[in-house]
């Protein structure tokens, strides 16, 4: 089936979504490995994901967890140091597709109140055609519901969805309902897959700096 619309994951696919960079850098890799082992900060978050109050929730799972309550509060007070860098390249394959008029859509995990901080600070994630944010619809990847809900609004069917993730739980749920899938683990991979599905030329889908470098 030909693809009729492009979804992009947004955190490891368009943003960088490391924490536990961000605290080996911040507190050590050995206090980070103890206290990620104590906290599943990464289960905290999705509740945050869910729906539930950005700060309300991470400052809770705080003082529940004094003896980490500085570092815990970090993920809330300085969330776009573990939010970074943009993934370039990626966002010239979303410009590159609403360029020629391809349908793209955000199918991410991402608490609704910080999403709409996100799109202030990396604008490129106002540039989607259709939003679908798992802290609106109070449902996460990869509940089977929340790929219903896309399809149900898009208007497409699922054969000609092209879905890019890095987790493969995620892509698995997509295709037990039939889409198209990429692992995405660099962003010239996925450009390949849009140049092999001719969605994109590849000149259209080559990184202006990797342009460079061959001229």
């Amino acid at each position: 089936m030909a693809i009729k619309a492009v979804i992009f994951d947004i955190g490891n696919v368009l943003i960088e979504w490391q924490p536990e960079r961000f605290y080996d850098a911040e507190i050590g890799e050995t206090r980070r490995r103890e206290m990620f082992a104590e906290i599943d900060l990464h289960d905290m978050n999705n509740d945050v994901d869910l729906g539930g109050n950005f700060r309300d929730t991470i400052y809770g799972a705080a003082d529940k967890y004094p003896k980490w309550r500085d570092e815990i509060r970090m993920w809330h007070d300085r969330w776009f140091e573990l939010a970074t860098p943009a993934i370039d390249h990626s966002v010239h394959l979303l410009r590159a597709l609403r360029t020629k008029g391809f349908p793209v859509f955000a199918l991410t995990n991402f608490g609704d109140e910080i999403f709409s901080r996100a799109q202030k600070h990396y604008t490129f994630l106002q540039e989607f055609d259709q939003f679908y944010v798992s802290g609106e619809m109070k449902l996460v990847k990869p509940d089977p519901a929340i790929y219903a809900a896309l399809e149900t609004a898009c208007g497409h069917t699922p054969d000609s969805l092209l879905f890019a993730d890095d987790r493969i739980e995620n892509l698995d749920a997509a295709v037990a309902r039939g889409w198209q899938t990429h692992h995405f683990q660099h962003p010239q991979g996925w450009a390949d897959r849009l140049v092999s599905e001719g969605v994109l030329t590849r000149d259209e889908a080559t990184w202006p700096d990797n342009k460079k470098d061959k001229t």
